[in-house]
């Protein structure tokens, strides 16, 4: 997905995911155990992820933050509704926020990889990134 929108110039594997740092990006997790989706994780999983999250992007400064998964921005800041993806107006220490589309097989909400391809080409845009 990364590739496909031009966020990075070749393409990565899961195996590769620390190389993402070269090209001025860092993933994180919320939280640390695997699920399904967000709708999984406790209130106090959530609270703490929240807390650690916001001390990384404190301490590094990042332009943006990007929440792979609606459902994951909604739950950080505690939202009712979302909205959908895209640009938010939420910011944390900062950062500028937008929310993408899990790109996971399972989100039915974006069946395909086009529908989910559009919003990482806006991401791409919101970013001011582009690996051309």
């Amino acid at each position: 997905m990364l590739f496909a929108a031009k966020i990075v110039p070749e393409v990565l594997t899961a195996a590769d995911d620390r190389r993402l740092a070269e090209f001025g990006i860092a993933l994180t997790n919320l939280c640390p155990r695997a699920t399904r989706s967000a709708a999984e994780l406790t209130p106090r999983e959530i609270e703490r992820g929240r807390r650690t999250l916001a001390r990384k992007i404190a301490r590094l400064r990042p332009r943006v933050v990007a929440f792979v998964g609606v459902s994951l921005y909604q739950a950080y800041f505690e939202l009712k509704t979302s909205g959908g993806p895209g640009p938010k107006q939420e910011t944390i220490a900062g950062a500028r926020v937008f929310a993408a589309p899990n790109p996971s097989g399972l989100n039915a909400s974006f069946p395909g990889f086009q529908h989910k391809l559009v919003w990482y080409d806006k991401l791409c845009e919101f970013a001011g990134m582009s690996a051309r």
